[in-house]
């Protein structure tokens, strides 16, 4: 079976909930304070890990006991976190999140997310990648690193995914290294000049992406469910509601992971779009990132269906 290889960041999410945003100079209190491993690279391959791929991280943390709580975390979710750097020069990446009536904002300190470069992938791709292998990132390590490693991994067969978050410009010639390209409407936006409001403007968008050299788009609408072209013909495929939304944090994550996991057992985009859904939905029913991502039981248990995708 084909392996996925996420390189992207690994923060510790330092978490707390609020009625309001403070003002300026003010004091307010909170509630429920947490820390919890996350970082988009790593919420990722935790899903896909606990929906059973075989996931390998690509990634860097400082020699802190935030850098050592995270390792441990993806190692017993499954992920191989033997190719994880620990940096003498920085600290663990850090998220600090106010959570506000289930929505959050959050700040991120980078710290040794920043400190790859496109030779340290490139050598630990060569070394465990293999053609029809899906290579996986996001914007939140160097950039210069991230698009080399993009262009490296399409060079040597790979199937790359770009999670094109938090919005950053793609020069032209980048965008015929993407294979599937997953951006939310602020991103969208930001990158065509299209913010798409509803399911029928996603179309426009993604022919832009299109034109730019991207062989397949997946644009996420929130609450509404996310969008695709297959064969030249518009598919949505909408949200699954839930009674309560708990935390939104790592929902966008957990449907990559497992939209991904999907590809792997060689689901069409469709159906791997909807199984990505259900799994975003139960993700937003718990607190916190990668604790509360659902693994496939769950997901199964829960749909009342067999999800299979050997």
């Amino acid at each position: 079976m084909s392996k996925l290889i996420v390189f992207g960041s690994l923060n510790m999410d330092i978490t707390i909930e609020a009625d309001m945003l403070p003002q300026q100079g003010e004091t307010i209190t909170g509630r429920n304070f947490m820390t919890n491993p996350g970082g988009k690279g790593g919420n990722q391959a935790v899903a896909a890990a606990k929906m059973g791929a075989p996931t390998y991280m690509i990634g860097s943390v400082g020699r802190d006991v935030f850098g050592v709580e995270l390792v441990e975390q993806l190692a017993n979710t499954g992920v191989d976190a033997s190719y994880i750097h620990s940096s003498d020069q920085s600290p663990t990446g850090v998220a600090v999140i106010t959570c506000i009536d289930g929505d959050n904002r959050i700040i991120l300190s980078p710290g040794a997310n920043h400190d790859l470069k496109a030779e340290d992938v490139e050598r630990i791709v060569t070394q465990i990648g293999q053609s029809g292998d899906i290579f996986l990132t996001q914007f939140e390590c160097d950039y210069e690193t991230t698009m080399s490693s993009l262009h490296m991994a399409k060079k040597k067969g790979l199937f790359t995914v770009l999670n094109a978050a938090p919005a950053k410009s793609i020069a032209q010639e980048a965008y015929q290294d993407i294979d599937l390209l997953i951006v939310n409407q602020t991103e969208c936006a930001f990158l065509t000049n299209i913010h798409p409001m509803s399911v029928e403007d996603c179309k426009e968008a993604i022919k832009v992406f299109e034109e730019k050299g991207v062989t397949s788009t997946i644009i996420t609408l929130g609450s509404e469910g996310s969008v695709t072209i297959m064969n030249g013909e518009l598919v949505h495929v909408p949200s699954h509601k839930v009674e309560k939304v708990v935390d939104t944090t790592a929902a966008g994550d957990a449907y990559i992971g497992a939209l991904v996991y999907a590809m792997l057992h060689n689901q069409d985009l469709f159906h791997a779009m909807q199984f990505a859904t259900k799994t975003a939905a139960l993700t937003i029913t718990k607190r916190g990132a990668q604790q509360s991502i659902p693994t496939l039981g769950e997901v199964q248990q829960h749909f009342g269906e067999d999800e299979k995708h050997a």
